[in-house]
């Protein structure tokens, strides 16, 4: 757990050595211009838009490399405790013998299985009846009320084949 907080807390260091450049010069631009803004009068909110966006595409272009060898070093750092570390690790690593004693999805596993069923026939006894249209409102559908042709499963299909051979 120390190890996961101390790459979080590096992570964030890494968040705002990236921004804090990015926010400093924005904030100082804006000063700027707003202390030109009360002396001039000019009361204008576009004008300390322009100056503060091109301010700041300066300082990544500048510092831009900087920036993608700290994600970069972050990143590697990262790979090498989830690949190397955390692995080779007792505390993050469950005993062989952990299933044991425990029964992981118990009630899901519940099921008839009995030895003379075939695995069609259970599909087929298990099988849910599809939500939606009743077997009335079916032919409302239809053309002129006309019934259906109805077409083989793909059990009755499986059958139809074994009976002709």
């Amino acid at each position: 757990m120390d190890l996961l907080m101390e790459y979080l807390a590096k992570g964030l260091m890494t968040m705002l050595m990236i921004a804090m450049p990015c926010v400093l010069v924005a904030a100082a631009i804006g000063l700027v211009v707003g202390i030109l803004q009360a002396v001039t009068q000019v009361q204008e909110q576009t004008i300390a838009a322009a100056p503060k966006i091109f301010a700041v595409f300066l300082v990544i272009i500048i510092l831009g490399t900087g920036y993608l060898k700290m994600l970069t070093n972050y990143f590697n750092e990262g790979a090498n405790l989830a690949f190397e570390v955390v692995p080779k690790s007792d505390d993050f690593v469950l005993p062989s013998g952990y299933y044991n004693y425990t029964k992981p999805f118990i009630d899901e596993m519940k099921t008839d299985m009995r030895k003379d069923m075939t695995p069609m026939d259970r599909i087929l006894n298990n099988a849910v009846k599809p939500q939606g249209i009743n077997e009335s409102d079916k032919y409302n559908f239809l053309r002129n009320g006309a019934k259906e042709v109805p077409t083989p499963n793909l059990a009755e299909r499986k059958r139809i084949m074994e009976n002709k051979r």
